[in-house]
């Protein structure tokens, strides 16, 4: 297999996939219960988040950042939980950003607190920030946020980050029978605001999001309806191990792009590692195995000890569970997305 990019990576895994990319969750708590993330039944008034004493504290995410850009990051994203719940999200952020080798630094937020939250996060040297919104219908939305959350509050924070110069994308997870009527609408909104909006396939991600293959609606199908109401165009990606398909507004710049990790698996190409909240290293999103790193550098390891431990555990990866998913005749046990994010 040839190299990803024409770059020498400075680690690979078993599949010779680089090192380029880490997913940092500040936080496992979230205001929103979605149920393909965290449905209402699991994570009730009663359920118990990790304590603060648990989490990587502002030093140690620091500490392990540096080392990952040491062996090869570029691009780090912000997620949760709820990112902007963490009150030292613009912190994290500047600190990052004025790595050296860190080259792009975005957010995934459900833009419940971005318009509060924009300027801060422009300050602290943000460019990009994506969102994450399913529906443009107040009442489906709050059904499928799980909280009433209404549309308003998440499109007035997407006009306050664009306002503050920040390149806001949009995420939508497609579920059929849920909101899939929404996703000619959605389209038509973004496309007159100059935002681009991506189409997620629904995913089996964690253990407690009911997912069943029959709730997909295929990346191919999106496409065709969109496309008989406004036709489109395939457009090349951006770099190689882009996760999203993009395609254009025949006759214009206006673009939406498509995650199909279900129809059309992309783990070849995947050079991102994840860590979580309580400092667990993951190599997959849908990972059941992970490295405690929190325990390891309060145990008094060096930022040697450190690297080794993870040059070894990504030398070790050989995930792909995309593309073997419907092989699989055991279910996984897998990470929640709220500790990774997505």
């Amino acid at each position: 297999m040839e190299n990803l990019d024409k770059r020498v990576p400075l680690i690979t895994d078993a599949l010779q996939r680089p090192l380029r990319d880490l997913r940092i969750s500040v936080t496992d708590r979230c205001n929103f219960r979605c149920r393909y993330c965290m449905p209402e039944e699991v994570f009730g008034p009663n359920y118990r988040f990790l304590p603060q004493e648990k989490l990587l504290s502002l030093q140690e995410l620091e500490r392990l950042t540096r080392i990952f850009v040491s062996l090869g990051v570029e691009k780090v994203r912000i997620t949760g939980g709820e990112p902007l719940l963490n009150k030292d999200v613009g912190e994290i952020i500047y600190r990052i950003r004025h790595m050296d080798g860190v080259k792009d630094i975005a957010v995934t937020t459900n833009g419940s607190l971005l318009k509060h939250k924009a300027k801060e996060l422009r300050e602290a040297g943000l460019e990009r920030i994506t969102v994450s919104l399913d529906s443009l219908d107040d009442e489906r939305f709050g059904a499928m946020n799980g909280r009433g959350f209404s549309v308003k509050g998440v499109l007035e924070g997407i006009d306050a980050a664009a306002s503050v110069g920040l390149s806001v994308k949009v995420n939508m997870v497609v579920q059929k029978g849920v909101n899939d009527q929404d996703i000619v609408p959605m389209a038509k909104y973004f496309r007159e605001r100059g935002h681009i909006l991506r189409y997620v396939e629904f995913m089996d991600v964690g253990n407690s999001n009911g997912w069943n293959l029959k709730h997909v609606v295929p990346s191919k199908k999106i496409i065709e309806i969109i496309h008989k109401e406004m036709p489109l165009e395939r457009v090349e990606s951006n770099y190689i191990g882009e996760v999203a398909t993009r395609y254009r507004y025949q006759g214009s710049r206006e673009e939406i792009g498509l995650i199909s990790s279900v129809t059309q698996a992309f783990c070849s190409t995947c050079t991102r590692a994840r860590l979580s909240a309580e400092g667990h290293l993951y190599t997959c999103l849908f990972a059941s195995d992970k490295t405690d790193l929190l325990s390891v550098i309060r145990e008094g390891a060096s930022d040697e000890d450190l690297r080794l431990l993870i040059v070894q555990v990504w030398g070790m990866r050989q995930d792909r569970y995309s593309e073997t998913r419907l092989a699989q005749t055991t279910p996984a046990h897998k990470v929640e997305m709220s500790h990774i994010g997505g």
